[in-house]
């Protein structure tokens, strides 16, 4: 049984690295840490050296997806679950590893293709995380529609030890969404797949602090003509606030507040939910047909 500490940075291509780095990090409220270097840019949301990172590219959407490990040991444990699993994990070079201040890790791809990467542990930055206006309080999740959905599942439940909080369902019963969380965090989701016709990132999510964040958000986003697609509106799944907008290059981007929280022993039991408007958004609210459409996935 695999233990990790969180969800720890998402790598996403983008068109135009500058352009990208500016709405992160005046928009968004992420701290930039460095310079634009080699067309690859760091932000941050915590004490971590970087929890993003932006790569110059074409086709805009997820490169990889980072977890950090709860200690070195359980990082080799991993590695030895997935190469018995049959996913050949490749260490990740020293050279890559300076550049991403991270000490030991390796990567492996999903049933998909996707490339996750385990690491064990990253430098922290001197200077203290302190967001302005919006106060972000960490990345939070990232959710993907895989064409695979049964097989997805089975490989994050039994191999990666991920824990399944909720499933959503269709009326006859087939299961199309699930949301996971990786052992032992305590918040609802730090993963979810949802059933889709191809591979593509569907959004990737920020806590802010409190519901005074979301509001000022929403008027500061429109303010700047920044496209606000869905909410503000609150999941029945989690329980979470939500407020969904685009980046520059249409990616999905997601603020949310107080999503619930699991014990390590004696969770309760993963719920079947239905997929109606009211399981989606408790307030009802009407998303726009812009949500999760652009997140090419690069396998």
């Amino acid at each position: 049984m695999i233990r990790y500490t969180k969800l720890g940075y998402i790598a996403l291509n983008v068109t135009d690295v500058q352009q990208s780095v500016n709405f992160y990090r005046d928009m968004v409220c992420l701290d930039q840490v460095g310079d634009i270097k080699e067309d690859i840019a760091f932000l941050s949301s915590s004490s971590d050296y970087h929890n993003l990172v932006l790569n110059k590219s074409d086709k805009p959407g997820l490169k990889r997806i980072g977890f950090e490990m709860e200690s070195t040991q359980q990082l080799e444990k991993a590695f030895d679950l997935l190469e018995k699993a049959g996913c050949h994990p490749v260490e990740v070079d020293k050279a890559e590893r300076s550049l991403l201040k991270i000490d030991k890790a390796f990567r492996f791809k999903d049933p998909n293709g996707v490339t996750f990467e385990l690491y064990n542990r990253m430098m922290q930055r001197a200077k203290p995380y302190q967001p302005d206006p919006i106060k972000v309080l960490k990345l939070d999740h990232i959710v993907l529609r895989v064409p695979n959905l049964q097989e997805t599942v089975r490989f994050f439940t039994d191999v990666l030890n991920f824990k399944i909080s909720d499933t959503r369902h269709k009326p006859d019963g087939e299961m199309y969404f699930a949301f996971m969380r990786c052992f032992p965090s305590p918040f609802h989701h730090s993963f979810g797949i949802s059933q889709g016709d191809d591979l593509r990132m569907f959004h990737i999510a920020y806590k802010v602090a409190d519901i005074n964040d979301v509001g000022a958000a929403r008027n500061r986003l429109l303010n700047y003509n920044v496209p606000v697609i869905f909410g503000p509106g609150r999941h029945l799944a989690s329980g979470s606030i939500f407020m969904y907008f685009l980046d520059p290059d249409g990616l999905t981007l997601e603020y949310t507040l107080g999503m619930e929280e699991f014990p390590e022993e004696n969770p309760r039991e993963p719920r079947m939910l239905d997929n109606s408007l009211r399981t989606t958004d408790m307030w009802e609210g009407a998303s726009d047909p812009r949500i999760g459409k652009v997140g090419h996935v690069e396998v």
